[in-house]
């Protein structure tokens, strides 16, 4: 009796001390709001003017679930997971509607970390912390720009890859204020082609690098990121930016051709800051975007834009934010009814924003944001939007 009372003791004793030494957090945030688009153009071979008006989610903030736990593993090492799905609570039934971060990794204390899975890129991870609208999904933004009905980064206009799958990551610890971080993302395979079968090689990859220095109240940060899609030459189409510089009345925000394509590379950068000046911090950025073929080096798109703002607390309890910029198209695309000798476009963008914090973790929000493209080389027009959202947010 005594022994078996010794036993429960010792097991009881050496649970208490693995969930000390351990620990899951559950998080989220839930925004909800109105949010209006109002899309103006005259274009002749595209709708004139969109307006959308409901009751939508995610105007400041994307929805989303999480859970995030770290194990003491002793020594300064530990281990870590993050798993986290995006929420649609403006939809009529509730779903959890994508896979946004998971991943696993080990870390260690004055070194840094590594990690499998889908994770945020490079471009992402530097883009963020420049934004001084902090990644909002509404219309205005330069460097993380937003379209769609849903207000969502779409293939029409996106400046970057958010999140990679299939991806190995590294960061490291501060050192000197100093800190760089790497990922390699890699889904490659190499099948035998026969008369019975479609094979050969489908290869994506992705290797992207981010540095930041921190001194005082100057943040400074670059990234950049190459990502690669490699198809089968003989048996599959490369980039098609020839069939589209027509507005896309589904994103209604540009003249765009679509990134998107097979047997293409996609280079990404970015370079940035902030400074604090105490009543406010200041904001720049630069991001850059080329798709190449890599069949024909000659067929590209590109696009490139430049923003700075700001963004401050009013009051204790009041926040707003201000960002302008401006950018350009640029692509080989030869479309006979517009152009044979490729298109340009330029484009602007502003965003004015607010929050009032009822809570530290309740907050309401006021959004407009602007943007407006205008096309040098194509005679259809102009095209302009604008979007407004005010809403409620709750973290948790």
């Amino acid at each position: 009796m005594k022994k078996s009372l010794f036993a429960i003791a010792a097991v009881t004793a050496f649970a208490g001390a693995a969930q000390a030494q351990s620990s899951v957090t559950v998080y989220g945030i839930i925004d909800m709001g109105y949010q209006g688009k109002n899309i103006q153009g005259s274009p002749a071979s595209a709708t004139n003017t969109i307006t959308t008006n409901s009751f939508a989610a995610s105007a400041e903030s994307s929805s989303r679930i999480g859970f995030r736990g770290t194990e003491d593993l002793g020594g300064g090492m530990s281990a870590f997971f993050t798993i986290e799905t995006g929420l649609t609570p403006q939809e009529q039934v509730y779903s959890l509607n994508n896979n946004r971060q998971s991943f696993v990794g080990v870390g260690q204390k004055g070194v840094g970390r590594v990690a499998l899975g889908t994770q945020y890129t490079p471009m992402f991870v530097s883009t963020a912390s420049i934004d001084p609208g902090m990644g909002n999904n509404t219309l205005g933004s330069v460097i993380y720009p937003q379209g769609g009905t849903t207000g969502a980064q779409s293939a029409a206009d996106a400046a970057l890859t958010l999140r990679m799958n299939n991806s190995l990551t590294a960061q490291s610890d501060s050192f000197a204020g100093f800190r760089i971080g790497g990922m390699y993302s890699m889904k490659n395979s190499n099948a035998m082609q026969t008369n019975a079968t479609v094979g050969g090689t489908n290869n994506s990859t992705l290797w992207g690098v981010n540095a930041d220095y921190t001194w005082k109240k100057l943040y400074v940060t670059a990234a950049t990121q190459q990502l690669k899609s490699e198809l089968d030459a003989t048996t599959n189409a490369t980039i098609s930016t020839a069939a589209v510089w027509a507005i896309a009345a589904s994103s209604g925000v540009s003249y765009v051709p679509p990134f998107t394509g097979t047997n293409t590379t996609d280079t990404q950068t970015v370079v940035g800051g902030t400074y604090d000046f105490g009543i406010l911090k200041a904001y720049v950025g630069w991001t850059n975007r080329k798709i190449t073929s890599n069949v024909n080096s000659n067929e590209f798109i590109k696009r490139s834009g430049q923003q700075i703002g700001v963004r401050s607390f009013i009051t204790p309890k009041i926040e707003g934010w201000a960002s302008v910029g401006n950018g350009r198209y640029t692509s080989s695309a030869i479309a006979p009814t517009l152009s044979s000798t490729g298109l340009t476009a330029n484009f602007t963008g502003y965003q004015l924003g607010g929050n009032y914090y009822l809570s530290k973790r309740t907050n309401l929000y006021g959004i407009f944001g602007s943007t407006g493209t205008s096309s040098t080389s194509q005679t259809n027009g102009s095209l302009n939007g604008n979007a407004y959202a005010l809403g409620v947010r709750h973290t948790f």
